[in-house]
């Protein structure tokens, strides 16, 4: 499939898009980035689904890698953050689903990065590089782990403390406003519901979806409410 980039710059941030032949061409508007007490973030739109860089100073740790053949997107993207492959330091797959991990093959060769992944779902993805195992609690890059199974077992979030930044992985999708998990892969409903509860109690105040916009206001208030409709 055809792919182009178009880059746009506002307030100091750049955004990038990638366009395939089926998508509608017209650029994203750049997002603003984290407050400078944490990271700030870019968004690498793959069509249907995203990765993100997290950057602080001149280190980069990815969340996500899309599709089997988007490490050419990333690298733009890192380019248009003033960064590039040596920067990244940390590589996080928010879970095992191909849409999600499948970039891995292409990107591993640029980096000198520690590879991360949910310790249940470890076993289910494919890597030249041995994957370190993380769960609820643990940090990386100053980022904490967010427990979030139910779309996968093993699914993680991953949550900036400085500035309530989350990267929802599958946990959460704004393509029809807030909602949680996809029901049609989700392998355990109770568990995604868990997981959304178990989010709505953090300060969050920016949600980067795996799938859908970002949603860069009102998160908080969206999530309280997305987790109350929800059976206990």
């Amino acid at each position: 499939m055809r792919r182009r980039l178009l880059f746009s710059a506002s307030a100091g941030v750049l955004g990038v898009t990638v366009l395939s032949a089926c998508s509608a061409e017209t650029p994203e508007k750049p997002k603003t980035p984290a407050s400078s007490a944490g990271t700030e973030w870019q968004r690498v739109n793959l069509s249907f689904v995203s990765a993100y860089l997290l950057v602080r100073g001149s280190e980069v740790a990815i969340v996500d890698l899309g599709t089997p053949g988007s490490e050419s997107a990333i690298e733009q993207g890192l380019k248009a953050a003033g960064a590039g492959w040596d920067n990244v330091k940390h590589v996080i797959l928010t879970h095992k689903h191909d849409d999600h991990a499948g970039g891995l093959a292409g990107v591993q060769p640029h980096v000198s990065a520690t590879w991360y992944a949910g310790e249940a779902d470890v076993s289910g993805i494919r890597s030249e590089t041995a994957l370190t195992p993380v769960k609820d609690g643990d940090e990386v890059f100053g980022l904490r782990i967010i427990g979030t199974p139910g779309h996968t077992a093993g699914h993680v979030s991953v949550f900036d403390p400085a500035n309530g930044v989350l990267v929802a992985g599958d946990a959460l999708r704004t393509t029809d406003g807030l909602a949680g998990s996809d029901p049609q892969y989700t392998a355990d409903g109770k568990q995604a519901a868990a997981s959304i509860k178990k989010l709505a109690a953090l300060d969050i105040k920016q949600i980067l979806p795996g799938h859908g916009d970002p949603l860069t206001s009102g998160a908080v208030d969206a999530l309280k409410k997305l987790a109350a409709s929800l059976p206990s």
